[in-house]
């Protein structure tokens, strides 16, 4: 697969060694001399000297013939812009990393869709997702992120006395915005059908809307859990997109930064948080912020020394459970002697979801669920797919659901009267087992 990467950095530069290592065709375009020959000397890559956003580099690398084009420069206009041309060019996907949070925000205007871009990609946020997943330990992140956020997963217990227990699905009468996306009983989890029967003790993920989800949650439960107390140092953009993920759900967040005009920056973006101007490298301030009391410690910031630190400081003081951001892979194997349960890197989430992007035919994004038993697929739907011709309630999906469609700027939980469309992109929960059978309806040309 030939494949073209802007930017010869750190980032630009890792994506490279993993796809090296994959037997990929790489190129990578920069417009430092010196950056592209230090990467020839450590890889077998093809390599062009010039501007991310200029043409003829772009053909040079071929572009034109590429699967996949990757722009991840330090510079997010470059990215846009490069990835935009690359589409235009001809490139199967493109993506784009992007810093500044305001280019993914579609409130205000979508960037990805007026540049014609496949996705637009914030290693930051794709950090705060994977420590999400150790506070929640929940697997279908992916349908909001493939969704672009444009709905909500929550994960609930099925109380002894629930209403739900002993109903198959198909007699909740759930409202058309919210649909029931994987259960799980401890052994195993799988994408129920409309003939499952909810047990007490499972865990349900609903995928939906807000409001709805809300109302539903309270079939499976008869009485609200207490919120857990979480505590996070580092107010960057990992903390900022770990925070807001966070506080929308049961958790009381405590987000702490030394930076006066940062704490101001994030008291305004993030209301259902307790913002602290504190130290968190300074004992006497953690004890302050009664760091010993919290059910889980996150710590966020820029220097792996500091978060290994605080983790260590934390779990003295008596916190419950400890996540860090650990970059440097050297520091794997001591730390959880020094009691972190969950270390996050970001090279490690960079390269899982670069791997997700290399699937053949319609599927342009894939995240494992289920510990590896099911997936996420985010799937582009082409003209002449069998999924097109006729409403979802009337396609026989075995083992797999259609959770969400994007169809232009619009983001909407799938339901049975939907019909799928040429242009739309679905998020898709299926099976291992059952992959190449879901697969066939989206091939154009299958019966």
């Amino acid at each position: 697969m030939h494949i073209v990467i802007l930017g010869a950095g750190t980032v630009g530069t890792s994506i490279a060694e993993l796809l090296c290592a994959h037997q990929h065709n790489v190129c990578i375009i920069d417009d430092s001399r010196a950056a592209l020959d230090v990467i020839e000397e450590k890889l077998d890559v093809q390599t062009v000297h010039g501007s991310a956003c200029e043409v003829i580099p772009l053909f040079q690398a071929g572009v034109q013939n590429a699967e996949l084009c990757l722009a991840v420069t330090q510079r997010d206009e470059v990215n846009l812009i490069g990835a935009s041309l690359a589409r235009a060019m001809g490139a199967r996907r493109s993506v784009a990393r992007i810093f500044n949070p305001a280019y993914r925000d579609i409130s205000t205007f979508d960037y990805q869709r007026h540049f014609h871009i496949d996705r637009l990609l914030s290693l930051e946020q794709l950090t705060a997702l994977e420590l999400s997943k150790g506070v929640r330990k929940r697997e279908l992140f992916a349908v909001e992120h493939f969704a672009r956020g444009g709905v909500q997963v929550q994960e609930v217990g099925v109380d002894s006395d629930a209403r739900a227990v002993g109903c198959r699905l198909r007699n909740l009468e759930l409202p058309s915005q919210v649909r029931i996306g994987l259960v799980s009983n401890g052994s195993r989890a799988w994408i129920p059908g409309a003939d499952d029967v909810i047990q007490a003790g499972d865990r349900v993920t609903l995928i939906g809307q807000g409001d709805a989800i809300d109302e539903v949650k309270k079939r499976f439960e008869r009485k609200s859990q207490a919120a857990l107390r979480v505590i996070i140092v580092g107010g960057g953009e990992v903390g900022f997109h770990l925070a807001r993920g966070l506080q929308r759900d049961r958790y009381r967040v405590v987000l702490m930064d030394t930076d006066d005009h940062r704490c101001e920056y994030l008291s305004q973006r993030l209301p259902k948080c307790t913002i602290l101007k504190a130290d968190a490298t300074r004992r006497g301030e953690m004890e302050e912020a009664r760091v010993g009391s919290a059910d889980v410690f996150i710590a966020t910031m820029g220097r792996d020394e500091d978060n290994i630190v605080c983790g260590v400081e934390a779990r003295e003081l008596g916190a419950k459970r400890i996540l860090s951001v650990v970059r440097r892979p050297d520091y794997a194997n001591v730390l959880e002697k020094l009691g972190i349960d969950v270390a996050v890197s970001p090279r490690k989430v960079m390269a899982r979801e670069v791997l997700g992007m290399l699937a053949q035919g319609p599927i342009i994004g894939q995240s494992e669920i289920g510990g590896g038993s099911a997936a996420v697929w985010e799937i582009e739907i082409e003209k002449g797919a069998p999924i097109t011709r006729a409403p979802l309630k009337e396609i026989q999906l075995q083992k797999s659901l259609i959770a969400a469609i994007v169809r232009e700027e619009h983001v909407s939980v799938a339901g049975g009267e939907d019909r799928l469309q040429p242009g739309d992109t679905a998020v898709v929960l299926v099976q291992k087992d059952s992959e190449e059978q879901t697969l066939q309806l989206f091939r154009p040309g299958e019966r």
